[in-house]
């Protein structure tokens, strides 16, 4: 193995062992979890791994609250319960937080922002404008969030609509972590049953299909007045945001994302659920 290769085994081992210095209070904990009701269907032992999770992000994490907005306890649980999701899957200990070790900050807005954008089309005239964020995930950089959206994870018609901002912009840091925003995440060996290449095809060519089928159907609905998509039409701005906007529909309403995408969920049990 070498000496680099021990090392390195040592280091995940001991990842793999890491406990929370402070864990998250019983009534806090509650609070989250009425915050946060599509984690009702999640099972007893799944719930205390990620409050374990939850804790071990806290750690990790700063949180700021921009424009004066002071971040308590409760907010930044609520936060790291729905950001630790998406990884929860992956490993034991701190292990899926590596997932997450490219940044610290996580700033929060106190409501939406307007960020100012400059694009070219394709005669190569700039166009600048303004587009109103709930949430950005920076590459390699930090993510921000709009408190009045990530409030909103309890509502019944979030959780209809299968809409979570925090669940998204963490997921667009999965799709970023080999540095390339395609929608698809580094996979784990032997992901489905496939070699690298053929598993990397295979997610690529499901997410494409479901996003092409995506986009016209949110074309359909634009121009011809046909029924409009249950999935934010976002997500049709590029396959990036389709991942995300699908996963954030996955996690907080799987009943209806399994009718309305079911090629899509076979991948992204395989994915976020590994031995589910």
């Amino acid at each position: 193995m070498g000496w680099l290769g021990s090392l390195l085994g040592r280091l995940l081992s001991s990842a793999a062992k890491r406990r929370p210095r402070h864990p998250i209070p019983d009534a806090l904990w509650r609070d989250t979890l009425a915050a946060c009701p599509w984690l009702d269907n999640r099972t007893e032992s799944e719930r205390a791994r990620l409050r374990d999770l939850c804790a071990l992000f806290l750690e990790d994490k700063e949180f700021h609250g921009a424009q004066g907005l002071s971040i308590t306890d409760a907010m930044a649980v609520q936060i790291a319960a729905q950001a630790c999701l998406p990884v929860l899957g992956f490993g034991t200990g701190s292990l899926p937080l590596r997932w997450y070790d490219d940044f610290v900050t996580i700033v929060v807005q106190p409501e939406e922002v307007l960020a100012p954008r400059t694009v070219m089309d394709e005669h190569g005239v700039v166009h600048e404008y303004e587009e109103e964020l709930a949430g950005e995930a920076m590459p390699e950089g930090p993510v921000m969030l709009s408190w009045q959206d990530v409030r909103t994870a309890s509502d019944a018609e979030a959780i209809a609509q299968g809409y979570n901002v925090v669940i998204h912009e963490f997921v667009h840091k999965l799709d970023l972590r080999d540095g390339v925003a395609d929608g698809c995440p580094p996979l784990p060996a032997g992901f489905m049953g496939l070699a690298p290449r053929a598993a990397h095809a295979h997610w690529l060519d499901t997410l494409q299909t479901a996003y092409e089928g995506f986009k016209e159907a949110c074309i359909r609905a634009e121009r011809f007045g046909e029924a409009e998509t249950w999935l934010d039409p976002y997500g049709a701005e590029h396959i990036s945001e389709f991942f995300a906007v699908a996963s954030e529909a996955y996690f907080v309403n799987r009943a209806r994302f399994t009718q309305e995408h079911p090629t899509l969920l076979a991948l992204f049990d395989a994915f976020y659920r590994p031995g589910a």
